[in-house]
Formats: C-alpha cells, structure tokens, sequence
C-alpha cells in the first residue's frame, strides 16, 4: 500500500501550452492517505483519466511532481511503481484458466509455488470465482470475465495502489450492483489504496470513502458522500451530485436576506461577499418545503418515480424542483419554504462563508 502525494502537478498535451484553459489537468495538490478508497469523479473530459494515467505513468506531468510513501515517483516507468490496473474492458487470458489468469502476475514475479497457490485460494473465495476456477476465461460472461481482471490487481499482496478505470462500464444495472458491493468489502479485506475512476456518482458514492470530483481539469472538491450532498464546495458539485441536482438561481443579497427577483428569502448567517462577480443561491431539491401559504410558486409538471414525487415549478421566474413523499398532496395554491439552514451562497460557482 502507499501514500500517494501530487505535488502542484499539472498537464498539457500541448508542449506550448501558455494559458490556464490549454491544460487538460489544472493544478492539483493534495495527498491520499495510505489504505484509502477514493474515486475521482467527474464527466467526460473533466481530466479525471490523465489524472489517473500521471498516478500510474503512462503519462508524466507536464508540472509537479508525484511521490509514493515520500518516495519521487515521477520518472519512474509504470512497471516500477508498483501498482495494479483494472481497466473498462476485461483484459484476460482467454487461453487460461481462472486460476491461472490470477497466478500469472505471480508467478512472472517468481513468486514460489506453493505462495502462488495460498494466495490465489484467497482470492478465489474472496471475489466468489472459486466455483469458475477450472474454466477457461474465453467461455465466461462479461462480467465473470471483470470479476478475474479484479480479481488479478488483488492478487498480489505488495501492490503500492490499485487504480480502476471504468471497470463496470460493460457490466448489467444488477451485476454492477453486486461487484461494487464486493469491491467496497474488497477494500476493507485487503487494506489496499484504491483510486476509482467513474462519471457515475452512484457508483463513487457507494464505493470510496473520499470522492474526488473534478470539473474542466480541477479538482474542485474533495469530500465523504454526506459532504458533497450537504455541503457542496461548487455549483457544479451540487449540480452533479444528486438526482434531481441543486437548484441553482441568480440572487442579490441583502445582509442576511437573498432577493430572487421580488421574492426575499432569509438566509442563516450574511454571506462574506467581495468583488463584483455572479451571485447565486443553491439549495437541494429535498430542503424545499411545499406549503400552503409559503412564497408562491406555478406548478408545472409532477413526476411520481415511487416512493416520492418531483414537482417541477417556477418560483419567481425561475426554475425549482422540490421534492415530496409519495404520499404527501400536492395543494392547488402552492407555497415553499427554503430551509435557511441548507441554503449555500455561491459567488462565481464558488460556495462562500456565512457570518452569524
């Protein structure tokens, strides 16, 4: 296992690139913890991939360094870091077994046979292959066949990191459900630092322990599930986490009161405001109350998906979804209340501090 540390690391795929918008990877400097399960969330392009390439050294940053256990690991080839790789698609030895798909990076490392077997029966029972292990892989489903590839970065026992690329991107809705539960006990078996790479924020939310989300080439937030959902550090975050997002509206604020448009709505603190730049108030679609005599809101379309029910509206010229139970009615003359306490006050995207 290892801690890994990016140092002030940033990357261009352009040798002349000048300017901060040139960069596929903005500048990220931060440390991951030795044994942790982090995914680096984000949507297509965001960077969340070159970051994982630099940590694994198909790709050297163009700036910064990156160390494993205090150790510079910039130059080094991917082969001498020390790390496992599970990728999208399953890489597997069709011609092999299962068994001797997970013994081969063993046994290439000269591993004594009889450590070979112990270690290969662990990991059989652990991801529940053992009843597979005499087959060979070209007759397996898609998903038993990303079981062996996961299996195989668990392996080996002296791994620095195991990075996961989109690994359940070909499995079925269900069989996702099932390996990213076993990969989340995986994880607290083996003890190994894992970094998960997904634009799938169920996927991170129920895997890692941190959630890295990334946006144009930065990291823009790092937090538990709770905090990214309770406290999002950016638009984008409250935007991106959560089904529906964060209602996101332009304000102007008044001490401890925000105006959208000629409704005002109070605020928990004053937001620390400077300079000139975009306002916006944000709060999630779960701390708007529907009431009967609240700020006047138009209805225009309730989705029932179960157990509760999204009400999309417009309040004050703006959009607004507000979810409700399933069972609660949904009055003909609606109202909302905002919960001040979950309102966030957003300048230039960036969540600001409220002043008691």
């Amino acid at each position: 296992m290892a801690r890994i540390m990016l140092d002030h690391i940033r990357h261009a795929y352009s040798e002349k690139a000048r300017a901060a918008n040139e960069y596929a990877l903005k500048e990220v400097h931060h440390e991951w913890e030795d044994g942790g399960a982090y995914a680096l969330l984000g949507p297509s392009g965001c960077g969340k991939t070159t970051l994982l390439n630099i940590i694994s050294g198909l790709i050297r940053p163009s700036e910064g360094r990156i160390f494993f256990d205090g150790t510079d690991a910039t130059d080094l080839a991917t082969e001498d870091r020390n790390i496992a790789q599970v990728f999208q698609f399953p890489v597997v030895y069709d011609t092999m077994t299962v068994r001797d798909n997970l013994a081969f990076p063993l046994r290439n490392r000269n591993v004594p046979e009889r450590d070979v077997e112990r270690r290969v029966n662990e990991i059989l029972e652990m991801t529940g292959l053992g009843e597979v292990a005499g087959r060979l892989a070209r007759g397996l489903t898609a998903d038993q066949k990303q079981k062996i590839s996961l299996a195989r970065g668990l392996v080996r026992s002296d791994v620095s990191a195991i990075l996961f690329d989109e690994p359940l991107t070909v499995i079925d809705p269900h069989m996702k459900w099932v390996l990213r539960s076993q990969l989340k006990r995986l994880h607290r078996q083996s003890g190994f630092t894992m970094v998960y790479v997904t634009h799938d924020q169920t996927e991170a939310l129920t895997f890692a322990d941190k959630v890295v989300v990334m946006y144009d080439g930065q990291i823009v937030q790092i937090g538990t599930p709770a905090e990214l959902f309770e406290r999002p550090s950016h638009t984008f975050v409250g935007y991106f986490i959560g089904s529906p997002g964060m209602n996101v509206m332009p304000v102007t604020v008044e001490g401890a009161t925000a105006r959208i448009g000629d409704m005002a709505v109070p605020l928990a603190g004053a937001p620390k405001l400077t300079g000139s730049g975009s306002v916006e108030l944000g709060i999630r679609p779960e701390f708007v109350k529907l009431e009967r005599g609240g700020l006047p809101v138009s209805i225009e379309k309730v989705e029932d998906i179960g157990r509760q029910k999204i009400v999309r509206a417009r309040f004050a010229g703006q959009r607004i979804a507000i979810v409700v139970p399933e069972d609660d009615e949904i009055p003909a003359e609606a109202g909302i209340r905002l919960d001040p306490s979950a309102i966030g006050i957003f300048a230039d995207s960036w969540r600001v501090k409220m002043e008691a």
